[in-house]
């Protein structure tokens, strides 16, 4: 099992950035497939990007491809969203998640475990 605690939300201007982060428990961070998603209100939870175990493969939404970066560090059990030329369609509540494979990655029911998400709100 393991727990996940994002941080690094806040307001932004649009054109700003942000890194969100997501630390991990347990010894077994690096066995994990780790992804991010958002909700915004109103609206289902959708994937932003995700990243293989050794964070060498990484995919992304087609509405954040080119402005965001997934990266993890398994030594620090972490896994990273760098999030530049941020929108204010970008506002949500944004959460990660981890699960063993990676098929249908960009399936939030395919996700084992979530943390409980950090707030990212853009300004126009």
């Amino acid at each position: 099992q393991v727990q996940l605690v994002e941080s690094g939300g806040g307001l932004v201007q649009a054109g700003g950035s942000l890194r969100l982060s997501c630390a991990a428990s347990g010894r077994t961070f690096s066995s994990y497939v780790m992804g991010w998603f958002r909700q915004a209100p109103g609206k289902e939870r959708e994937f932003v990007a995700a990243i293989n175990w050794s964070g060498v493969n990484t995919y992304y939404s087609g509405s954040v491809k080119g402005r965001f970066t997934i990266s993890r560090d398994n030594a620090e059990n972490t896994v990273y969203l760098q999030m530049n030329s941020l929108k204010p369609e970008d506002t949500a509540l944004y959460y990660c998640a981890a699960r063993g494979g990676l098929n249908n990655y960009a399936a939030p029911r395919n996700y084992d475990y979530w943390g409980q998400g950090t707030q990212v709100t853009v300004s126009s």
